[in-house]
């Protein structure tokens, strides 16, 4: 989830580790029931052998087949999930939905995943195409191979700005060497490179300002325009470009508590606009300095 999230009412008095084995539990059962293929990511989804930490996780990932999204998404609201954040504004990659449920607790809906420059459903019939079976309370599953599972938890770690998970080091050479290859076949090249610390070899790529923004941080407005020239045809750019201007609802909510009215959607955009303006000046002064 690309935000924190109050703990959901339902789920206080059951152990955070049963909670999240019975919620993947019941998001794969209601998967099998629309007909939708996922492959469940993260947390105790993934392999012990590259786990980087003994926690489980706190919510649900799933990776869905792009196809099957809008059905799912409605059999997910049929039986309580309710959206917490959209993919238009989850993130800079528009990449995960989030929901929440009373007793099941959080679970975010990937199309795609960040770092992954293959288009989405080729990426997700390339990852199937590999699948593993897994279980969880008595219900069966489908994850990535280990090599996929690396390779995620890589471009995981350079959108937080980490660098290479510890288990890269030790990582069996034979695995490492396909997921190196891997990385090449999904189009990961730039972010994966960022974890690694050479992400200055891809200066010339379109997606090469995003990363570097994502991962060590900068002006709001450098984002925006990161995202515009990562996108692979002038259509999607000026769609981004039309975004930019626009408030972020789902955050907006957050921060008040409640849906917000006209009125403070109006107050919020003026708002932003200072905020934009205050961070360019900021960014031109210290490039003058």
């Amino acid at each position: 989830m690309s935000s924190s999230a109050p703990e959901v009412d339902g789920a206080r008095d059951i152990p955070p580790w049963a909670r999240l084995a019975l919620s993947r539990a019941a998001v794969q059962v209601l998967a099998d029931q629309t007909g939708a293929r996922l492959l469940h990511i993260k947390g105790d989804a993934v392999d012990p052998m590259i786990r980087p930490e003994a926690r489980s996780g706190t919510d649900v990932d799933v990776l869905a087949d792009p196809r099957s999204i809008p059905a799912l998404h409605r059999t997910l609201r049929a039986h309580g999930w309710t959206v917490y954040s959209t993919f238009r504004f989850g993130s800079p990659f528009e990449h995960a939905q989030t929901y929440a449920h009373d007793m099941w607790g959080y679970l975010d809906l990937h199309r795609r995943f960040p770092g992954i420059g293959l288009a989405d459903q080729q990426a997700f019939d390339l990852l199937w195409s590999e699948r593993t079976s897994r279980q969880i309370a008595g219900i069966d599953y489908k994850a990535p191979s280990i090599e996929a599972q690396a390779v995620l938890l890589v471009l995981n770690a350079a959108r937080a700005g980490r660098g290479m998970p510890s288990f890269w080091t030790d990582f069996d050479p034979s695995h490492r060497t396909r997921s190196e290859a891997l990385v090449g076949r999904l189009q990961a090249q730039v972010a994966f490179a960022t974890a690694e610390g050479s992400l200055e070899m891809f200066r010339g790529r379109r997606d090469y300002l995003l990363w570097k923004v994502t991962a060590q941080g900068g002006p709001r407005i450098a984002e925006w325009w990161g995202r515009v020239r990562a996108q692979p045809t002038m259509g999607q750019s000026l769609r981004v470009i039309a975004q930019a201007p626009l408030v972020n609802t789902d955050r907006l909510a957050r921060r008040l508590g409640h849906e917000p009215s006209r009125r403070e959607v109006i107050m919020e955009f003026f708002a932003r606009g200072l905020r934009g303006a205050r961070e360019a000046s900021s960014a031109v002064l210290r490039r003058g300095r």
